[in-house]
């Protein structure tokens, strides 16, 4: 599987990244022999990039990765977590978390400050089982911007120059707040989710470009925006970004699906083919569960993609002018 690096920075990653979402319990409950086999297929496939975060399931995702990885040597894969919730033990008593199918052990507190950004990294390489991660994100910080550029970034920052982490960014998908924090900090690399897609093309306006002037390298994640393109069809009840497809969207998605049969492929290869097309895209994250899933978003990702699916896709009207798709 080919490597990018990150930006200016030292850190390499392979263009398919394990997205750790699911295993924290993301619209279904996972156990542990579930989320080692998922992760022991990524690394029989040759994934050797791996995003997490405290958010994922109040840390269960973090300790399903870091129990995966401590037997691989440290030097062969690359890490990312997330910071900007610190997680405060509770008692469950036998609630469910609001955001992931695992007992409520612990609440989650909005913190961008330096101190609540050490602790967070702090609790995160216990979780982990590790010394350092390769890559630090600010995460979901849209309603909080302000703090996380005045004091989220700086940190990170300092983490940075302390050798402590090898690159530095953002995890978010208001493409505008990631532009402004590419113009205004100096870091290696955004995650970008669920707005570079087959279906969503806005990172075209502003990001891209600073990102191309700065010298950032962008994760995609979320290709498959929640589940509409990662099947050959729409199946019924699919979503998009979390929330029920509308009816445009599920003809617009019918009309590539058409496209891509005319040219012998199908809609989640094209999908997850897309994004790297962009020089600024240095790899996409995909979330999986299970070794099933896995081993078929491996096959998906390694699929041919002929040249003219993406001008029959452009003369249909349905990709936008500025995409780069040839290689």
């Amino acid at each position: 599987m080919r490597v990018n690096q990150l930006g200016r920075s030292a850190v390499r990653v392979t263009e398919l990244g394990f997205g750790g979402g699911p295993l924290g319990g993301l619209f279904a409950p996972v156990d542990d022999a579930t989320a080692a086999g998922a992760l022991e297929a990524a690394w029989e496939g040759g994934i050797r990039y791996f995003d997490t975060s405290p958010h994922y399931g109040v840390g269960q995702s973090e300790r399903f990765v870091g129990e995966a990885l401590r037997p691989r040597p440290r030097g062969e894969f690359t890490l990312s977590t997330k910071v900007g919730r610190v997680l405060v033990p509770q008692d469950a008593a036998g609630r469910t978390d609001e955001s992931f199918m695992v007992p409520a052990t612990h609440r989650r507190v909005w913190d961008f400050s330096r101190d609540g950004i050490l602790r967070s990294v702090e609790d995160s390489l216990a979780r982990l089982g590790t010394d350092r991660v390769d890559t630090l994100f600010l995460h979901d910080a849209e309603p909080h911007f302000e703090a996380a550029l005045r004091e989220g970034w700086p940190a990170l920052a300092e983490l940075r120059a302390q050798g402590v982490v090898g690159a530095v960014g953002a995890g978010m998908y208001d493409t505008s707040l990631l532009t402004r924090l590419v113009r205004e900090a100096d870091v290696d690399a955004v995650m970008l989710s669920g707005h570079y897609t087959l279906l969503a093309h806005g990172a075209l306006d502003d990001l891209f470009p600073a990102c191309a002037d700065r010298g950032v390298s962008v994760l995609a994640a979320s290709v498959f925006n929640s589940g509409l393109l990662a099947t050959n069809r729409p199946v019924e009840g699919a979503r998009f970004d979390y929330a029920p497809a509308s009816p445009s969207l599920l003809r617009r998605t019918h009309r590539i699906a058409d496209v891509c049969e005319a040219n012998g492929v199908t809609l989640p290869q094209v999908a997850m083919a897309f994004p790297l097309r962009h020089p600024v895209v240095a790899g996409i994250v995909v979330g999986m569960r299970s070794a099933d899933e896995v081993r078929s978003n491996l096959a998906v990702f390694g699929a041919e993609i002929p040249e003219r699916v993406w001008s029959d896709l452009r003369a249909e009207g349905l990709l936008d002018e500025r995409a780069p798709v040839m290689a």
